[in-house]
């Protein structure tokens, strides 16, 4: 039976409209109640933004882990397929529930996800449930990307279950409440791509329009529009990504959100020492999602989202195939536009030139040729930290700095306006893969939450330069670190 919390006033403010598109896009399930649900973290900054009022953890633990769903919140497991390591596959949420969507003050909607909160059709035969150390890591991770501005979903709260989970061995059960702008995948069009009729996609593609990109309907196509506008996020966030040496780990389809956000945060980690083959994901055998890979493998989903849609680009098909490659191709153009921009940025470059592509792949030449660390070297040429970097000792770097002071004179800034706009475009801390695991490991092995709460404070504000934030600047480690996808 649903268990209504009809007598607590946090503040939520359900909708549902995503009920509104064809049934077999989602299964009504409520979460699997679970034994002895308690908060371990919170984000008040979100649950202000959010405009709830939790003033009593016991209650919001409640609903933290489905134990009881607040009034109008209609749950949801959704469906969806994906191509995962390049082979399709029928998916779905397979330990999430969508609870539904939150309307904040400002009448922002916001999807609100349990993760963790028991089985659902699409279980595949998996247990659903998720273990804590898993769901602190998404809470930190999402976070730090926050932090450094860049789209991504968000950690609302991690909750105990008082219920254990069974992997390698007995762990401690946890839950995330995550917040979206939607869950709407790349794969959730592949699913109805395949499983909907051409009256249902349309459903389900007018309803991605009126909900992300409404501009859409006033161009002459929508659906090239709206193709148009898909592609141009990616290559935002892609360039984003690599430009904080984040590795997202499973760039499946399933794992790309439509709208443009972060989503899913299994195998990721944030590269130390710089090396375009970086991998840290424990199941990616053959490199498909390294560091370097992204942008191409950002393309090669947007190629199979681009066929998902193929039908309402033109009535014919052959011209429609036309626009959709055409569409995809600048996907290559527009990437490597925003990359050379936020790159250019964090040398001192506000009015990138195309010829400043070669000053940039140089320096990290040299960076990798020097094995040097990524974040900290761009701080190195920030802070003039010359004997503390080893980028000064390669043979090349004199020749390189002469060229980049040159290129440096012709901004017409400066000098302290070309600090300035490094310091605010080069993170003093980023979410360092060795200081994630020892918060984690304390956490979960000693219930010592201290060294979390100190981390977050620290990669939430990352572009503040403060000297405290200099014990999470440094990697003790970083060569063979591997991630696991905690599912």
């Amino acid at each position: 039976m649903k268990n209504i919390l009809n007598n607590i006033d946090m503040g939520w403010n359900f909708d549902n409209s995503y009920l509104s598109l064809p049934d077999k896009l989602f299964t009504k399930i409520n979460p699997t109640p679970v034994s002895s649900p308690s908060i371990v973290l919170l984000n008040f900054n979100l649950a202000k933004k959010l405009g709830l009022k939790i003033n009593d953890l016991d209650s919001f633990a409640l609903v933290a882990s489905g134990n009881l769903v607040p009034t109008d919140s209609s749950p949801i497991a959704q469906a969806y397929a994906g191509h995962q390591f390049g082979n399709f596959t029928i998916l779905g949420d397979g330990r999430a529930i969508l609870l539904g969507e939150h309307i904040d003050p400002s009448s922002e909607r916001w999807d609100i996800q349990l993760k963790g909160s028991g089985r659902t059709p699409y279980s595949r035969g998996g247990d659903g449930r998720a273990a804590l150390g898993p769901m602190l890591r998404e809470y930190i991770i999402s976070e730090g990307m926050n932090g450094l501005n860049i789209p991504t979903t968000r950690s609302l709260s991690v909750a105990l279950t008082g219920d254990s989970v069974k992997r390698e061995k007995s762990l401690s059960g946890s839950i995330l409440l995550r917040v979206a702008s939607s869950h709407i995948r790349v794969g959730t069009f592949e699913y109805a791509s395949l499983k909907l009729s051409n009256h249902e996609k349309k459903a389900l593609l007018d309803y991605t329009i009126d909900r992300h990109f409404p501009e859409c309907w006033e161009d002459k196509n929508p659906y090239i529009s709206f193709l148009d506008k898909v592609i141009l996020r990616q290559a935002k966030l892609i360039a984003m990504w690599q430009s904080v040496g984040f590795i997202h780990g499973v760039m499946n389809t399933d794992n790309m959100s439509i709208n443009g956000e972060t989503i899913d945060y299994g195998p990721c980690a944030f590269m130390d020492e710089y090396n375009n083959k970086t991998v840290f994901s424990s199941i990616d055998l053959y490199g498909r999602y390294a560091y370097g890979n992204q942008p191409y493998i950002a393309a090669w989903n947007l190629a199979r989202f681009a066929e998902t849609i193929i039908e309402f680009l033109d009535n014919k098909k052959e011209t429609a195939i036309e626009i959709a490659q055409a569409r995809v191709s600048r996907f290559s153009e527009l990437y490597s536009s925003y990359y050379l921009e936020i790159m250019g940025r964090k040398i001192g470059i506000d009015k990138v030139k195309p010829s400043d592509e070669v000053l940039i792949k140089d320096i990290l030449k040299i960076m990798e040729e020097t094995k040097s660390d990524f974040t900290n070297t761009f701080l190195d040429l920030t802070f003039e930290r010359h004997s503390e970097s080893k980028i000064y000792t390669h043979p090349d770097f004199n020749t390189w700095n002469l060229r980049w002071l040159d290129r440096l004179k012709e901004e017409n800034s400066s000098k302290k306006d070309t600090i300035s706009l490094m310091k605010k475009s080069n993170p003093a801390v980023i979410p360092r893969n060795y200081f994630v695991e020892e918060a984690i490991k304390d956490a979960t092995e000693n219930q010592n939450y201290s060294k979390i709460y100190k981390l977050i404070n620290a990669i939430s504000d990352p572009y503040s330069h403060d000297d405290y934030k200099k014990e999470f600047a440094s990697p003790p480690f970083g060569k063979n670190y591997k991630t696991y996808c905690g599912t």
